[in-house]
Parts: C-alpha cells; structure tokens; sequence
C-alpha cells in the first residue's frame, strides 16, 4: 500500500500535443512528432497538501493604474511599414520571432532595420549564424546600410552570443538564425526542437530581464517548412511576443509582411516592400501595383477591391476564353484558388446560361497578388463573361461581392472601406451586393441580387455608362 507521504512520479509530456506517458520515448505515440517528449513534475494526488500549498511573493499584486506604461512604449524602426504592422514599432524587452522562405529578402530587410535605428542615435548589434561578418558588410554597402553604431558578430553559440550583448550594450539585437544557434548546456541537434527551444526561451529571458533603462528589444529569424509553417516547436510561437511572415515569390518583386501575433498591437496588418538589387523599400500606396496599367479597356479583365487584414487593396483579374483545341478543357488559374474558379465557372454555366463547357478558361491576376478573399468572386464571374462576350469593361468600374451556388450575391465584410479606397483611387463605378447604401463622394453604386443582375449591370455599364 502506498503511503501517503510518497513522492510523486515524474510524468513526461509531448509539448506538441500534450500527451502524457509514463516514460520517455523519442517519438510521441499520439502526434508522431520526433523530439517533443520531456520529463515534467507531477503533482501528487495523495494528500494534495503540496498542491494546496502557498508561497509568499517576493513582489506585491499591485493595481494595473500604477503601473508606468512608458518601458512599453513603441520605438519607431524607420520603415513605416514595417511599423505598420508592428503596431508603431518596437517595444523595449520584447522578442519578435520573423519567418520567411529562404531568399525572400529578411537579411535585407532586417539590415535596413539596424541601419535605420543607428542612424536614430541607437545601437544595434546582429548576431549571424549562417554567414560571416564579411558577407554580412558586403551585403551592408551593396544596399548602402553600413553605419559605425552597427555592430556585427558571426556566432553560433548562445553563452558567447549573450556575451557579445553584455559587451556592446545594444538596444536592438538580430539573431539570424534562430535555428542555427545551439546551448551546450542543453542535448540535441542544431535546429532540432529541443534546442530551439531552449535557445528562444534563453534570449526572451534575457530580454525580458534585462537592467537597462532604455531595455533591448529582438528580432529573432526563423526558418520555415515546405509547407510555409515556422519550423520548430509549435511553442516557439508561444515564446516570443510577435510573430511576423514574411512572404513572397521569388519571379515577382513584391514582398509582404503579415502580423500573426501581436501583443502591442492589432494583427491583422500588413507590411508591402518591394525587393530591388540594392536593397528593399515599403510601397506606401501598394494598389498601383496589382492593376495592369492600359491606355484603353481590354475585354476580359475586372478590378475589384480586397482586404488584406485591415489593409484595402486594387486587385485586377484577367481572364481569356478560348475554344478548346484538346477534347478536355483546360482550366489554369495563377493567383486565384483554382477550386473557387471552378465553383464559378459552374454558377456561371448552371444560373447565368454561359456555355462554358467546352471552352479552355485561363484566369490570372496582376502583380503576382493572390485573391484569397470571397469577395473577388463577382470580379472573377464579369472577367470571365467579359471574355466571354468580348465585351470590355470600363476602367473606371469595380465589382466587389461574393457568389454562392444558387447564384446569389452576397455582402462581404469591410465594404465601406473598400468603396472608399476605390473612390480614392479615381473609379466611379461599383457593382455591388443588395443592400449596400452610402456610397463615398464620386462612387455611383448598382445594387444587384444575383448573377444574371450583375452581368446585365455590366453590361449597361460597358455599352453606356448607366
């Protein structure tokens, strides 16, 4: 019989899944990931006199009113984009975790961050662990980001990386990578998770902790999987206080930050960026990109209007209509989800009366922009009709509504935003869902209900501007 005094077991937990297990396995039995599984204490469910225990703080709850918010304020980082969606900046003790493909520009970006910061009277330090510190200044003069408030460290081991901190007293460090940095006080694999973990939760310690009166704020790099998630543990994400993905395709110039986690700020935003050979600028106005830009109308193209966070952006769809030279048609689609394509080529060809069936239908967008939003789908339907019927629509008209399978058009979120960033931007004219009311200054609004409405008011529009 156990006594009640016993001490408890040690247990050991998946930190992927949490599954428990009463010993340690190099593979977890429920979630199958290698390397998760780690000892933790047990509570003891005999006597639960430990568990009950309390222990006196060594600092006082104090109430939220009297607490001094000015060590949290945002430090601008110069780029306002990067800013944007950082919430303002920022924060001294804060650790942002930003990840990316491999090529996608974040050494680039990141080294026009400290360049910006030491040009404000900041120091700055960046931790490399995957060049050295000759490529790091190359890189620096080619984009004209060289400063003598920049410090550079090729280092790879945690103690010596924190001591390099003590050292230069920075106010912001860059650790690129995270994955390449290894703990000798801690077992496992460079990049695998157990020391990914330990490494993060040592940086975020230490920029949390830290004594300075102005405090240290990182930037930590992460790599990512094939299929785009941030490699390592899922608790990485945890740690860190922002997460950023930054995102882009290698045949296009556009790069864009997206917000994942913020704790200072919203994060639903993102950043745009334009990649050159000597270096990486924010697109203020990024909705001239995603347009075509044509002298005079060209049938089978449509713009709508989209939100990205809370970000308004002008997308352009361009569609072609060809007979099909194959006994299948083909169905390609660049920049669009190609199932959502095909559910509205078959509204079109079951409620709107378009033969279809038989035809090759290719759809792109412009600017290598992806329309994931619903609301792009009555744009998608008019460029397709609109090629279609060869019939060009005007270049000062939009179409923003989604379509359902009964051929209905529904109302989208945001819609007082998008009208007024298309009234901005000079269009006159908007095909929109039943219902909606007050339009913007300049913006004349055609209200239709389903499908075959919003093809006769394209129609309309195309032939006499009503």
């Amino acid at each position: 019989m156990t006594r009640s005094g016993s001490k408890a077991r040690s247990q050991f937990r998946c930190s992927e899944c949490s599954h428990v297990t009463a010993k340690w396995v190099g593979r977890c039995a429920d979630c199958g990931t290698w390397g998760t599984v780690n000892e933790v204490a047990a509570l003891s469910t005999i006597g639960g006199a430990g568990a009950r225990r309390s222990v006196a703080p060594t600092s006082p709850a104090v109430p939220i009113s009297s607490i001094d918010p000015g060590r949290t304020r945002h430090f601008p980082t110069g780029i306002g984009e990067l800013d944007r969606v950082l919430g303002g900046g920022l924060v001294p003790g804060s650790v942002t975790l930003l990840a990316g493909d491999p090529g996608v520009g974040k050494s680039t970006l990141l080294l026009d961050v400290v360049h910006r910061w030491a040009t404000s009277g900041r120091r700055a330090l960046y931790l490399s662990g995957e060049e050295s510190a000759g490529q790091i200044r190359l890189r620096a003069e080619r984009i004209g980001c060289s400063h003598d408030e920049v410090y550079l460290a090729a280092e790879s081991d945690l103690q010596t990386a924190l001591g390099h901190i003590d050292a230069v007293q920075p106010s912001l460090v860059i650790v690129d990578s995270v994955q390449t940095m290894t703990s000798s006080e801690t077992d496992g694999v460079t990049g695998g998770v157990t020391q990914v973990r330990a490494v993060t939760t040592a940086l975020t310690a230490y920029a949390k902790g830290s004594t300075r009166p102005d405090g240290v704020a990182m930037i930590l790099v992460g790599h990512v999987t094939k299929d785009g998630a941030i490699a390592g543990p899922r608790s990485l994400e945890h740690l860190v206080d922002v997460v950023l993905h930054f995102e882009g395709d290698r045949s296009s110039t556009l790069r864009l930050v997206r917000g994942v986690k913020n704790r200072f700020g919203g994060a639903d935003e993102v950043g745009c960026f334009q990649l050159h050979d000597n270096g990486i600028e924010g697109v203020a106005d990024p909705s001239g990109l995603f347009r075509d830009q044509r002298p005079a109308p060209v049938a089978g193209t449509a713009v709508t209007v989209t939100l990205d966070g809370k970000r308004p952006l002008i997308g352009e769809v361009q569609a072609l209509v060809a007979k099909a030279t194959t006994g299948i048609p083909r169905r390609a689609t660049s920049g669009i989800d190609s199932s959502r394509s095909a559910m509205i080529l078959a509204v079109l060809e079951k409620r709107a009366g378009f033969p279809l069936g038989s035809s090759d239908v290719y759809l792109s967008t412009v600017g290598g922009m992806k329309l994931n939003d619903p609301s792009a789908d009555l744009a998608i339907a008019m460029a397709i009709a609109s090629a279609a019927q060869d019939l060009p629509m005007p270049a000062d008209a939009i179409a923003i509504g989604e379509v359902g399978l009964a051929g209905d058009i529904r109302r989208v979120t945001g819609m007082d935003r998008r009208l007024a960033e298309a009234a901005r931007l000079g269009f006159k004219r908007a095909v929109v869902p039943a219902g909606v009311t007050g339009a913007p200054p300049g913006l004349r609004i055609k209200a239709v209900d389903d499908l075959g409405g919003a093809l006769h008011a394209m129609r309309q529009i195309a032939h006499n501007g009503r």
